[in-house]
């Protein structure tokens, strides 16, 4: 075909329409659709490269390492049978669109249950920060595969296959479908669910955007105008179905971001410094809004909880819900950064234990190959079991995969939290005198594997119900000592 010279771009050329019958005039209409159907039919190769793919997509999620599931949207075998559906609807062939979407769905399925086979066979089955990050598709994520499907439709028309592996990285349509195939293998559907979406996203727009920018090119010139506008309306109705829900879900995106902001200003600026931040657990789908939050602080206030949660829902414009526990200092600092992930969970375990509970790093006894931990937390100023015994659940939080013991020290228990009661017992391996009127309170604790012991029955069923520790008495021998006076055997 003879070489055809673009005339310069300028307002007259554009009007008159010569600069773009020259654009247009420089493209070889026959042998680009060949190469596109070619491309778009599916063989051997096609299903090895998905295949792999899909393996290394799997790989990469589950490791959380970007960099490998960069090396997935690399080799992006299902960009040739979305280009081909999209240049398909562009000329009207029905014929190609039909094959396209036939090795589209093989590939996905391929895809899909090899990324099945891999999440069952994986002793890895949470969710990382990457599978996260492709549950909740969002207006950018439609923009952005907009551009690329354009970028992508320009490389193959100016036979630029450098720029198609941009495109590929860009649009990313592999690692979505294997964070499909993990949210089956999980039982996870908001997982699958949103992953599905995202993917449909991207395939839907790519595939409409090489559409339009093929017909800006001159491919289906002969169609008439009916089919034109039949072209246009689908496009039209198709990406603003897609861009309500995705609308929807990046306003909500920000909204959280703002609220999140919101909720952690409003706990810090509560209390006088040094007082420091600790974790900060939200559910802000949630009806109240859930705020659990921990502070260091050198002043507690008694009040703070309830004056907090009205100053939040104010802020927040809806009902908040907040469990505030707070921390004294005694000279312990939180964590300056509590919740980011970190390469050696051991060590940055280690560390917050160690300042959560008042005591030396080298006084924290861990064992990695059980993954376990134990410390002896020192005394706070005014801070109860409960109080130790939240310490633990939150640090636990941060430490997936770990068993952590933090042992409290030995004060006075509290008859009316019976299960807080029970996991002192067992980290102080005490066991516990019930007085008073506390049959109850003896029954639902020996339940609960507690050791109990009860005053003299002479002393029982009068007054308020007590508790103190005690040691446990030793399991008996062959012979057995007698009681103590005073006391039943």
């Amino acid at each position: 075909m003879a070489q055809t010279t673009v005339l310069p771009f300028s307002p007259m050329n554009l009007v008159n329409g010569t600069w773009l019958a020259s654009l247009r005039a420089q493209i070889d209409h026959a042998a680009i659709l060949s190469q596109v159907e070619e491309e778009a039919d599916w063989n051997g190769r096609y299903l090895f490269m998905v295949v792999v793919s899909a393996g290394i997509a799997m790989l990469g999620l589950l490791l959380s390492s970007p960099a490998v599931v960069i090396g997935a949207m690399l080799l992006s075998p299902l960009m040739g049978p979305i280009l081909g559906l999209g240049f398909g609807l562009a000329v009207f062939d029905l014929a190609s669109m039909r094959r396209s979407l036939s090795s589209l769905a093989l590939g996905i399925a391929v895809a899909v249950g090899f990324a099945i086979i891999l999440s069952l066979l994986s002793p890895l089955q949470v969710v990382t920060d990457e599978i996260a990050a492709r549950t909740r598709p969002n207006l950018f994520d439609l923009v952005v595969a907009l551009l690329s499907g354009m970028a992508g439709t320009f490389a193959t028309l100016r036979s630029k296959q450098g720029a198609i592996v941009g495109v590929a990285i860009a649009t990313a349509v592999m690692p979505p479908l294997a964070t499909v195939g993990f949210g089956i293998a999980t039982w996870n559907g908001a997982v699958a669910g949103g992953a599905a979406f995202l993917f449909f996203t991207n395939l839907m727009a790519i595939a409409l955007a090489s559409a339009a920018m093929a017909r800006f090119y001159g491919f289906g010139a002969s169609l008439s105008p009916r089919q034109g506008a039949v072209q246009g309306t689908l496009i039209l109705v198709t990406l603003v179905a897609l861009a309500i829900p995705l609308g929807l879900a990046l306003r909500q995106i920000a909204w959280e971001s703002l609220a999140q902001r919101r909720i952690r200003e409003t706990l810090v600026n509560a209390f006088p410094r040094p007082a420091r931040l600790g974790d900060v657990e939200l559910a802000l789908n949630a009806d109240p809004v859930v705020v659990n939050a921990i502070i260091f602080t050198p002043r507690p206030q008694r009040s703070a909880e309830a004056l907090l949660e009205a100053r939040l829902s104010g802020a927040l414009g809806q009902p908040v819900s907040l469990t505030l526990e707070q921390v004294p200092l005694g000279g312990i600092e939180a964590p300056a950064v509590a919740s980011q992930p970190t390469a050696r969970p051991g060590a940055e375990l280690t560390e917050r234990l160690a300042l959560v509970a008042g005591v030396p790093p080298e006084s924290i006894l861990l064992d990695r190959q059980a993954r376990l931990a134990r410390v002896v937390a020192a005394p706070l100023p005014g801070a109860g079991l409960a109080s130790y015994r939240a310490l633990e659940a939150r640090v636990a939080r941060t430490a997936p995969g770990w068993r952590l013991l933090l042992v409290p020290p030995a004060v006075a228990p509290d008859a009316d939290d019976p299960e807080t009661l029970a996991w002192a017992a067992a980290r102080l391996d005490l066991a516990v005198v019930v007085g008073g009127d506390g049959d109850a309170l003896a029954a639902d604790l020996t339940r609960r594997g507690v050791q109990v012991e009860r005053e003299p029955a002479r002393e029982r069923g009068r007054g308020p119900v007590t508790v103190r520790w005690v040691v446990p008495a030793p399991e008996e021998g062959p012979q057995s000592t007698a009681p103590e006076p005073g006391n039943p055997a």
